[in-house]
This record gives structure tokens, sequence and C-alpha cells, in this order.
């Protein structure tokens, strides 16, 4: 047995974080990828998501590492179904698109099982200021499915981070709800997921809250932002891609729209961390330079911690869209769909963990690598 296979392929670093993004029913192709990471004996310790990232990241921090796989699989099961003309759709675009078409509509006018409904009620038959008018969809059935599927005293018991991030309605400001910061429940999980208007604002303290992904799509840059000194490996699993073919249809337009509204600003928030970390280091080589006596007092002690030394790979792993996609793909929840989902997943992250360019973790002098193993290695 070779030193590779002797460790999991992570153990040179001292953290490891899951950073998922919103992206609806695209959301089991991040299952796939944790269930690659779980057969490798990777098991992140910080959980961060937004949307349904956030629904994802609360089943795996709530959950021991040995239930986690189990656990997604079921909550991906309970919000997924085939309806009866499903098993007659051929394998060829049109009839793939057909299909979608299909499953999405479904759940436009039904709802999603375990997830959502409609309201009994439409919301602009509702007066004014009523609970009823502010969303098409009650999302009470996903309370029920997350005390179900999440152990909220084991998220709380600090074994694990998990970080979700939410929108203020009244404000307009970004949140993140920590828990090394507060103790989180389930509206903290729906409030990341509350996209308007099909889902309702979420209450928590008095305030309301929306859909992460209205302000910022991914929490890459909350987690590299309070990144712990020394080495960190993160996994950040995106649901939309920034490049993409030129639309030929309206269809293939709003298809678009999503992915460019909705994808990761990944090289932004690496060169804003990059520039950060040059400070650090001239903060670290301005206070070797001091005299002991002046280092010692408070406040520029303060100022010298700043100079913590951060060595970080982000390995991102993106969902590739396919021919029969469509503008409908994130509230497609066919059980098929569902699957060919979590299958891309599991496959894109057993290729890139089988690579070796990332598993040491670059020095402090560079700060930050960025991994695509689906493309050229580092990016």
């Amino acid at each position: 047995m070779n030193q590779i296979e002797q460790f999991p392929p992570h153990h040179l670093y001292r953290e490891t974080a899951f950073v998922l993004q919103g992206g609806g029913a695209l959301g089991a192709y991040q299952a796939g990828v944790y269930e690659a990471m779980a057969a490798a004996k990777v098991h992140p310790r910080w959980f961060a998501g937004i949307s349904i990232g956030a629904i994802n990241a609360a089943i795996m921090a709530g959950n021991k590492p040995e239930e986690r796989v189990d656990k997604l699989r079921s909550f991906w099961t309970r919000v997924t179904t085939d309806l009866p003309q499903s098993f007659y759709v051929l394998d060829d675009t049109y009839s793939r698109r057909a299909f979608g078409a299909l499953h999405s509509m479904s759940a436009v006018a039904g709802g999603i099982s375990g997830f959502f409904k409609p309201r009994a009620h439409p919301a602009v038959l509702q007066l004014p200021g009523a609970a009823d008018a502010l969303s098409v969809y009650d999302t009470g059935p996903l309370r029920e499915t997350l005390e179900e599927h999440v152990d909220f005293e084991l998220i709380n018991s600090g074994h694990n981070r998990l970080s979700l991030g939410a929108v203020n309605v009244r404000t307009g400001n970004f949140t993140y709800f920590d828990n090394e910061r507060l103790k989180i429940g389930p509206e903290h999980v729906m409030a990341s997921g509350a996209l308007p208007p099909g889902f309702p604002p979420i209450e928590i303290d008095g305030e309301y809250y929306w859909d992460g992904g209205l302000v910022s799509n991914t929490p890459l840059s909350y987690v590299l932002g309070d990144a712990p000194a020394g080495s960190m490996l993160v996994f950040q699993v995106d649901l939309y891609s920034a490049s993409g073919p030129f639309p030929e249809t309206i269809g293939d337009v709003e298809e678009r729209r999503k992915d460019i509204v909705y994808s990761s600003r990944t090289r932004m928030n690496t060169d804003m961390f990059r520039e950060k970390q040059a400070l650090r280091q001239a903060v670290a080589e301005l206070a070797e330079r001091l005299p002991e006596n002046v280092r010692e007092d408070p406040e520029v002690a303060s100022l010298t911690a700043l100079g913590s030394e951060h060595a970080i790979s982000v390995i991102h792993l993106i969902y590739r869209r396919r021919a029969y996609d469509g503008p409908a793909k994130d509230f497609e929840f066919s059980r098929r769909s569902m699957r060919e989902h979590w299958t891309a997943g599991r496959a894109d992250a057993v290729r890139t963990l089988r690579a070796v360019d990332w598993r040491t973790p670059p020095t402090p002098a560079d700060g930050i690598a960025v991994y695509d193993m689906n493309r050229s290695g580092v990016v």
C-alpha cells in the first residue's frame, strides 16, 4: 500500500469545509458529491450552504458521518416522484425536454410532497398584509421533513460548524446564521431557502428573511473571510455554471439567464482573498520589525493578530448542463432526473478525489489555489 492509500486524501489539511450553492432540484448533484467524499473518508467539519445547499448542509451537519448519505437519499426520495408517463420517455433530447416540462408543470401546479404545497386560496385574493398574501406556496411540509431528517441538537452541540446564508427582507442586508454564534433551528434552514414569490419569508426573532441567493448564491466568500489560520481544504459544489453556450431559443435564454445570475464569482472571491493574504503577510513582516515592548501593547497585538497565515485549496465542482436541461431544471423534481444528478455528482467527485494535484496545501505565500479537475486542474 502506497502512502497516498494509507491516509484520507485530505489528511494534510487542518480543516475541511463543504460549500454548497443554491439550485433547487439540481441539489441532488451535491448529495452525489458527498457520497463519494464519504466513501473516501473525507468528512468536512464545516458545512456552509444557501437555499437547497442549506438544506443539504443541514442534513449533513445534523447527522453522524455514517448516517449522512442515507439521510440525504431519504430526503431526495421524499421530494421527488415519477409520473406514470415517465416510464415511456425516451432518452433523446426532445423527449427528455418534454419529460422535464411535464414534471416541472406538475410541481408548479401541485407542489412537491414533503417540501411545499399550493395555498388553498391564491395569494392575489388575500388582503394586503395577510401572511398568505406573500407567497404562492406554503412551505410548512418542509419544516416537518427537516425535523425528520435533521438532528438539530447535534448541530448545536458544536461538533460541526453550520453556516446558512439569508437576506433580511426589511433591510436587504445579507446575513449568515452560524451555529458558532446562535442556536440553529428548522426556521434558519427554511429562511435560507425562502425564494420569493414562490416561498414565504420566514420570521426569526421579529425579522423576516428570504433566500440568500437573492444577493449571493454561494457561501464561498463567507468561508474564506472567516477561515481559521492554517491550512484548509474547501469543496465548493455549484449548480449553475457561469460559462455556457449561446442560446438558440427563448427557453435557452431563460436557462442562460439563470446560469449567469446564480453562478458563483469564484475568481473574484479568490482574488480578494489573495489581496487580503498579501496584506496579512505585510502586517506579519512589519510586526517582526517592531520592538518587543511595542508588540506587547494590546492595540498593536490586535493588529498583528491579523497577520495569521492561511493556506487554502478550493476544489470547484460544477454541475455541467445536459442538452435536455431547460429553464425549469431547478424545479424539475422527477426521481429520474434526481438519480441522474446524484450519479453525475458522485462521478465528478470520484474523479476529483483520485487526483493528486490538490492534496498538498499551497504555501502561505501563495495563500490560495483553486482546482477544477473537470477542466484542466489548477485555475
